[in-house]
């Protein structure tokens, strides 16, 4: 199966929030990426609303067609609105108010653990898929299958800020032992965090891959060429693999 691509718009809304205005509108974005190649639009709903905003996923899930997949915390009000929207699927994420950007996988502590095995229960009750993002460590992902998670979704920051050759090959290794765990519990394998047009093709080559989500790079490149240009260069190289 071909990979398919999540474009993130989180930082279109990130715009529209510097000038607290309505535009530029998420739909339109979400529309455009899609006719550009995106099989499903990924938000981050984050605790303190510094981007997307609680409509922006009923509005999301009203006017578009392809997959909404809900990147958020594990946390109650999180997962009260995923019960109530009801997107595609979600992505369980670790969240600090002070961090710029997600830090890392979803530690699974012994209390952790716990919430996130309610959780998943509740949601995936509902029809939503429940993904887990994690680093590449083969203890947090069979304890992801274990607690019935249905997608992993692999942690590329590392592999993506390597500052020498070395390390980006020893981070790759790490993330391809990580996939052929994956694939032996049956679970869908995603991967994303920090990729761009000059560092996504060795990811994309993983075996296994099935989603790669990618945001920032993407809408970086767009207030160059334009929404739909960037959407398409990344998909035509994440097909070439």
């Amino acid at each position: 199966m071909p990979i398919t691509l999540g474009v993130n718009i989180d930082h279109i809304a990130t715009l529209r929030q510097a000038r607290g205005v309505g535009y530029p509108d998420l739909v339109k974005a979400a529309k455009t990426a899609i006719s550009s190649g995106a099989d499903l639009i990924v938000v981050h709903l984050r605790g303190d609303r510094r981007h997307i905003q609680d409509n922006d996923l009923v509005m999301l899930k009203k006017h578009i067609k392809k997959p909404i997949h809900l990147e958020m915390a594990a946390t109650k009000e999180m997962e009260h609105i995923a019960l109530k929207v009801k997107p595609h699927s979600v992505c369980l994420v670790p969240e600090s108010p002070e961090e710029l950007t997600t830090q890392g996988g979803l530690k699974l502590t012994p209390k952790r653990i716990k919430d996130v095995a309610k959780m998943t229960k509740k949601l995936k009750a509902k029809g939503i898929g429940v993904s887990l993002f994690l680093d590449s460590e083969p203890r947090d992902i069979r304890t992801a299958s274990f607690i019935g998670a249905d997608i992993i979704e692999l942690c590329t920051k590392t592999y993506a800020e390597s500052t020498s050759k070395k390390q980006l090959l020893a981070e790759l290794e790490k993330l391809q032992v990580a996939s052929l765990l994956v694939r032996e519990l049956e679970l869908e394998l995603h991967a994303g965090h920090g990729l761009d047009y000059a560092n996504v093709l060795p990811i994309a080559k993983i075996e296994n891959m099935q989603c790669l989500n990618i945001g920032f790079s993407i809408i970086a490149k767009a207030a160059f060429t334009g929404l739909e240009k960037a959407v398409k260069e990344m998909k035509q190289i994440i097909k070439s693999c």
